[in-house]
């Protein structure tokens, strides 16, 4: 017998119905992947489906929340900190990991991104983005320490997106080395302190 609750169980379909979607997403594209499919993926009729989510778009927005709700917290904490280069080095490391928890979900945006583009979440995608940027960045420092600072960040993107065939032992290798990359380059932006 079962110790898990309706709620549990709920929950966990949820996360299937999230995960299987999100498969078919990546595998055959954001617009050709229709309810029908991820029903059929899952072994469940459309209409249990519907039960959780109504729409392609409802499964994607949560997917989104859950999975990028670290980068609010971080953005949420970040703000509340000295703008010192210590502060910039952990926020890089924090999104580092974000970005790993969540790669399933950005890897997907990179390939489809007309489609989140035309998406609500495409316009939260850059407003956190530029947040990220605006944390980084110090205003009154010279343009190219500025770009250095918005380069650091973008590092950690291109370790992820565009890195992830290279030859390495462990993708925690990659994402180390583009860690350590985006924290020289944030250090080069702050030469002066």
């Amino acid at each position: 017998m079962s110790s898990s609750s309706p709620q549990q169980r709920r929950g966990d379909t949820r996360q299937r119905i999230q995960d299987v979607a999100l498969e078919l997403f990546a595998e055959q594209g954001y617009e050709k992947t229709s309810l029908r499919e991820i029903a059929e993926r899952l072994g469940v009729t459309k209409a249990a489906l519907y039960y959780h989510f109504k729409t392609k778009e409802e499964i994607l927005i949560s997917v989104f929340n859950d999975q990028t709700r670290p980068i609010d917290e971080l953005i949420a904490w970040a703000r509340e900190q000295p703008r010192t280069l210590e502060t910039k080095e952990e926020i890089l490391r924090r999104y580092s990991e974000t970005l790993v928890s969540g790669a399933s979900l950005y890897r997907f945006m990179q390939e489809n991104q007309a489609a989140v583009r035309e998406l609500s979440i495409g316009e939260t995608v850059k407003n956190r983005l530029f947040a990220m940027v605006e944390l980084l960045r110090t205003a009154d420092s010279p343009l190219t320490d500025q770009v250095r600072c918005v380069s650091a960040l973008f590092t950690l993107h291109a370790g992820m997106m565009f890195l992830q065939h290279v030859e390495a032992d462990d993708p925690e290798q990659t994402r180390q080395a583009a860690l350590e990359v985006a924290i020289d380059i944030i250090k080069q932006a702050h030469h002066a302190e």
